[in-house]
């Protein structure tokens, strides 16, 4: 799999008690699982799924810029 740089903000939903992965960069990009850890592992491959996705339908895909300003 390839290193993405993208930012990933993880949170606790304690409504489904899981984490969640969110890739602000990435329209609608985000994952979740038990652990921080199997949250971000998922958030790495919806990222690859997402830029995969966006090739395909020709979209343009940003580039990662770090620490989110509002963040």
């Amino acid at each position: 799999m390839n290193e993405f740089r993208y930012e990933v903000i993880i949170y606790w939903d304690k409504v489904d008690c899981i984490f969640v992965a969110e890739v602000p960069e990435l329209h609608g990009c985000m994952a979740h699982g038990e652990t921080k850890s199997l949250a971000v592992q998922n958030a790495e491959q919806a990222i690859e799924l997402w830029i995969e996705t966006a090739k395909e339908d020709g979209i343009a895909i940003p580039e990662p810029r770090g620490r989110l300003l509002y963040a």
